[in-house]
């Protein structure tokens, strides 16, 4: 978004049009409204905004969406949006600096201010700091409801630390802009640089959003590693220091789903169980388990091993609840050929079929294709090494297990 968009966009007569659209829905009846608005005597570029804010508002409020019903008061950019920490989850990470104690927050990288939102929710005093104008004015925007919310525009590093008792950051780790922004792979780079970002942390309480890939290497000794996955995919890696993090724990994995939210904490690694005989059930972990090395924690407390060295599933002669790992019932060990497994598949009349894999070098799209499969019955296919060995699983997805551990 340009500064002349958003000056459009935040005028009186911006902000009333924007609320009068009705939701946002095909590209022809978007075709339409473009035509009537101009009709109605409304700029280009104030229709092409408030058309572009509709798309952005649907698409954080709709099924799946970071922000919900606050959606549709907020304003955002596209790289902001998908930037953004869910609201439900900046809501876990607020409760940590309430909990601490910590009263005065600066959220340096505040981006479109979805992490300030939750923490001055939570009623702290909050100075959101972002280097990009037209970011800060939305975020300024954003965080209006909220009287102890500030924004500033300003770069991270030239912020005055002294002036708070804690520290939110969510180093910019893409190329400048609002929309086709490059991931930035050198974290000297970033803004703020992870020197200066560990740095703080020796100084006072810090909280740190990464990638969940982030390498592991890199993790100071004092921190709490925190990864979190939301609706079956791992969104981040949260670094926390000083009174953020909690004494004796330096892993844990944050699951939050339709069960709500459970979580598995550790002093260090989990050390993985032998691989032992395959059972009769065949555990995924959650991928924020396994970015966490707690699957060896995770199968002891399923009664079950490993599969085989390196691989992430864990096998069990019995299910038991888990929100950790989806369990699947093995119903038959297929040779591993193509043509083999084709031939087992077609005479059993599956044509939906679900592949997954583990320690195989196999592209499941082009599997799927080559298999011509036929027939009205769906099951999962798992490719896998067990005991060292190449080995399809066909299997059954069982509901997922609600109970804690």
């Amino acid at each position: 978004m340009l500064r002349e968009e958003l000056v459009e966009l935040l005028s009186p007569e911006g902000l009333t049009l924007l609320d009068s659209l009705p939701p946002y829905e095909s590209q022809r009846d978007v075709m339409k409204l473009v035509a009537s608005l101009r009709a109605d005597g409304h700029s280009p570029a104030l229709v092409a905004a408030v058309l572009t804010q509709a798309k952005l508002r649907a698409k954080a409020g709709g099924p799946g969406g970071k922000f919900g019903e606050f959606a549709g008061r907020m304003l955002f950019t596209e790289a902001g949006l998908e930037q953004a920490t869910r609201l439900a989850v900046a809501a876990r990470h607020a409760v940590r600096y309430r909990d601490a104690g910590i009263h005065r927050v600066a959220d340096l990288g505040c981006g479109i201010g979805g992490d300030a939102m939750a923490l001055s929710a939570l009623g702290l005093e909050v100075t959101a700091v972002d280097r990009d104008e037209v970011t800060a004015a939305i975020a300024s925007y954003n965080l209006a409801p909220f009287p102890d919310a500030t924004v500033e525009q300003g770069d991270a590093e030239s912020f005055d630390i002294a002036r708070v008792d804690g520290l939110w950051l969510d180093p910019a780790r893409r190329t400048a802009g609002h929309s086709d922004t490059r991931r930035l792979t050198d974290s000297v780079d970033w803004s703020p640089s992870l020197d200066w970002v560990f740095n703080a942390a020796s100084r006072m309480p810090v909280g740190v959003k990464l990638g969940p890939g982030f390498d592991r290497e890199l993790i100071p000794g004092s921190a709490e590693a925190q990864w979190v996955s939301f609706g079956g995919q791992v969104a981040e890696l949260v670094l926390w220091f000083g009174s953020l993090a909690r004494p004796g724990i330096t892993r844990a994995a944050l699951v939050i789903g339709g069960s709500g939210a459970h979580e598995l904490t550790a002093p260090a690694d989990s050390d993985d169980e032998p691989v032992g005989e395959l059972g009769a059930f065949l555990y995924e972990p959650d991928g924020a388990v396994i970015r966490a090395r707690l699957i060896g924690d995770l199968a002891r407390s399923l009664g079950g091993r490993m599969v085989g060295d390196g691989i992430a599933y864990i096998t069990a002669d019995e299910a038991r609840p888990t929100p950790f790992a989806q369990c699947f019932r093995i119903i038959e060990r297929l040779p591993y050929h193509e043509k083999d497994l084709k031939a087992e598949l077609r005479s059993r009349g599956i044509g939906t079929l679900e592949i997954k894999k583990r320690g195989v070098d196999v592209d499941p799209a082009k599997l799927r294709t080559r298999l011509a499969l036929k027939g009205k019955a769906s099951a999962t296919l798992i490719l896998t090494r067990v005991a060292g060995r190449h080995t399809a699983l066909l299997a059954e997805r069982l509901p997922v297990q609600k109970s804690e551990l």
